[in-house]
């Protein structure tokens, strides 16, 4: 059993039907003899309220009717030797044979009989009505048990039900929702439970923003070192070494372009939603950035609402990061509708394929497959900041083989409004 309030429930039921088998239990042992000296002492007045057995049976009648009817019971007289002498109600039987005292006796299917043995040798066997017509203890144990476990089951489940909501925040917080917080319910432990989550989700939100608030001060600042180097490097005298030269300007456009993904990236995890939207005709978005890369472009027209800046920028790091693995090989690119308000954005290149336990890492900032150079001009943020965009817009990003030899990625994208 999975679920911690039906554990609870039925661990509550079981110790109820336990409670209630030992007490029936008791009762069944309870009901066998009462004590003799009791019983004794009742045949002894009832002995004297009857008529002795020389009497006439009418008298004995009319005096077992009056018995009957003061004590709401029926009440069977017998012979010694078993003969029906007076009734009222059903004639009840004689007691087992080799019972010589009185007392009390178990009967199948109802409520104990009262025997009293008279000192002339009748018999008297007497059971009251009101049993008959009752449940008996066993049918108020069930009642009672059936009562508290359907009562029961809103407790237990009030009280799981809050541990299920926190588990759901929980979950929440751990897919990166760091405003995810708990209502607080109660001042028990579950209570307390709820209040430290949200403490801790605090704390967390705090740290998370604060490290992204230097991430992007400290790429923000990086620029000014950096245009200083590219204009000293412009001004230096002479003309030596312009290999050297050549790749300094490559090295500072390559630290430029890292520090405008790290901006990209950390203005994406401060937003939930596009700030500014606007239509876009996504396939010729598509197409313009295609012409920088000659990849081949098709589809059909499609107009979304959504942040044109961040869709090219999206566009442009799958282009680029297709041709930068296809090996010389065409990038082919396309867009459809999926369902409507819903569209795709596909990718596709003939390069050496991605294996499949590296098509979800490949989406982590700064991770490499293995075997990368690093040479290639890529830093490991574009596609990061691809499904950063794609997920920025309601959809995702995902990588697949393609039939033949390479790879596809496919993006979906949702209409912001």
């Amino acid at each position: 059993m999975r679920r911690l309030y039906l554990q609870i429930y039925i661990a509550f039921v079981a110790v109820l039907g336990l409670f209630g088998a030992l007490m029936a239990l008791t009762w069944w042992l309870m009901a066998g003899d009462g004590p003799e000296h009791t019983a004794e002492g009742m045949s002894i007045l009832v002995a004297a309220a009857l008529p002795p057995k020389d009497h006439p049976l009418s008298a004995l009648q009319t005096e077992v009717d009056r018995l009957a009817s003061a004590f709401n019971a029926d009440i069977t007289v017998r012979g010694a030797d078993g003969a029906l002498l007076a009734q009222t109600g059903d004639a009840l039987p004689m007691p087992a044979a080799g019972r010589i005292g009185s007392g009390s006796m178990r009967a199948s299917g109802g409520p104990p009989r009262l025997t009293l043995h008279l000192a002339d040798g009748r018999w008297v066997i007497a059971r009251w009505k009101h049993r008959r017509h009752g449940f008996g203890l066993l049918g108020a144990l069930v009642l009672l048990a059936a009562a508290v476990a359907l009562g029961a089951y809103p407790i237990a489940r009030r009280i799981t039900g809050r541990l299920e909501r926190l588990q759901a925040r929980v979950d929440a917080l751990g897919a990166g929702d760091l405003r995810a917080r708990v209502q607080i319910e109660g001042c028990d432990e579950v209570g307390e439970l709820a209040a430290s989550f949200n403490r801790a989700a605090d704390r967390i939100e705090r740290l998370v923003n604060a490290q992204k608030h230097v991430l992007a001060g400290a790429s923000h600042e990086l620029r000014s070192p950096l245009t200083r180097m590219r204009m000293a490097i412009e001004l230096l005298p002479g003309a030596e070494r312009p290999e050297l030269r050549a790749q300094l300007f490559k090295d500072i456009a390559e630290l430029d372009g890292l520090i405008d993904e790290l901006l990209l990236a950390s203005r994406i995890d401060a937003l939930d939603r596009p700030v500014r939207t606007e239509q876009v005709d996504v396939l010729a978005l598509l197409a313009e950035e295609a012409a920088r890369t000659g990849a081949h472009v098709s589809g059909e027209p499609v107009i979304i609402h959504g942040d044109a800046r961040l869709l090219r920028r999206l566009m442009r790091n799958l282009l680029e990061n297709a041709q930068r693995y296809a090996e010389g090989s065409a990038v082919e690119g396309e867009v459809r509708w999926i369902e409507p308000g819903i569209v795709e954005v596909k990718v596709c290149d003939r390069g050496p394929g991605i294996a499949q336990d590296e098509r979800e890492r490949i989406f982590q900032p700064f991770y490499r497959p293995p075997g990368t150079a690093k040479g290639n001009g890529g830093v490991g943020l574009g596609l990061a900041l691809v499904r950063g965009i794609a997920r920025h817009h309601g959809g995702d990003v995902t990588c697949s083989p393609r039939e033949g030899g390479g790879s596809c990625f496919s993006v979906r994208l949702e209409s912001v409004e």
